[in-house]
């Protein structure tokens, strides 16, 4: 259960983190599931409807860098998604009727872990209100080194940017002046888990650690009443699938929010992911090394256009 000042400080800055709540036998049991989906992956030579795969991946080295809705492929992964301390944890912020929306199990291999670019959650997945949030449940020791989240605080009561460029969804933030700041590194134990808003600015770097993995689930839910704004007579018709707790109700909450573009993801939908629209953008700062950024920043004349995102200091 949270504290009154963990709800306070969701409520402010978007995000929480919440140490040792899984133990370490369980995180093991998820460890040793994660290495099973990993050895299976060998069989795929492109992106699947389970499996999203590095650059590079080949059954000779496998390189899989999402396992997609794990808590219905696996009883480990349902278990902690249904965690009853970690739904009451979510009804404390998003209220008393609980939704899920699915998860993912996000790899970054030792030494080449993919990217992940400044995106908000909202933007691809658009609902009624926002009383919508993911948890993150580590499997490994997350820091800086091994491409940790990164977040801005407060950002989920700012704006809801564009993720277009031109007329393609990619998946990230593409204003040529955004400037993320600050940029909070969520470092984590694994057994820890982080809560964040739908709305929160956040990304992760590579793994550029040679030896240490850094595997992050995440489950998604939403208030009962935060309807999908997409196929919003499917939920209507379904509008008791997917509740864990609570009474779903007859019809959607609207709250005043940001309008955003209706997502338009086909590479997603070819059984790719976030991943594989952002391979769509111009400008990538985050996957790049910290040395090239470093570079870039020192060689980049004052006055001529925006600084690339600068991470934690």
């Amino acid at each position: 259960m949270l504290s009154q000042k963990q709800v306070e400080s969701y409520r402010e800055d978007g995000y929480i983190t919440v140490r040792a709540v899984f133990p370490s036998e369980q995180i093991a049991a998820l460890r040793q599931v994660a290495d099973e989906f990993v050895e299976q992956s060998r069989a795929a030579s492109e992106h699947t409807a389970d499996f999203d795969l590095e650059p590079g991946h080949s059954a000779a080295a496998p390189r899989l860098r999402r396992l997609k809705h794990p808590e219905a492929l696996h009883p480990a992964f349902d278990e902690v998604f249904r965690d009853e301390r970690v739904v009451e944890m979510v009804a404390q912020l998003v209220g008393p009727a609980v939704r899920h929306f699915g998860g993912k199990l996000n790899m970054k291999s030792a030494a080449f872990g993919s990217a992940v670019e400044w995106h908000q959650d909202h933007a691809f997945a658009p609902r009624s209100n926002d009383d919508v949030l993911a948890v993150g449940i580590p499997l490994d020791d997350m820091d800086r080194e091994n491409g940790c989240l990164l977040v801005v605080p407060g950002s989920h009561r700012g704006p809801i940017y564009s993720h277009y460029q031109g007329d393609t969804f990619a998946g990230a933030v593409t204003d040529p002046g955004f400037e993320p700041d600050p940029v909070v590194p969520v470092e984590l134990k694994a057994g820890d888990i982080s809560i964040h808003h739908g709305r929160l600015l956040h990304a992760s770097r590579p793994n550029t650690n040679p030896e240490r993995s850094r595997r992050l689930y995440l489950g998604q839910y939403c208030a009962a009443d935060a309807w999908p704004l997409k196929n919003i007579d499917s939920t209507r018709d379904n509008r008791d699938a997917n509740m864990l707790r609570g009474t779903a109700p007859d019809a959607p909450r609207y709250a005043d929010i940001p309008p955003v573009p209706m997502p338009d993801n086909p590479r997603m939908g070819a059984g790719g992911s976030i991943y594989e629209n952002q391979t769509e953008m111009k400008r990538r700062p985050l996957a790049k090394p910290s040395s090239e950024r470093a570079t870039q920043r020192r060689r980049r004349p004052q006055g001529h256009g925006p600084a690339a995102p600068q991470g934690p200091r």
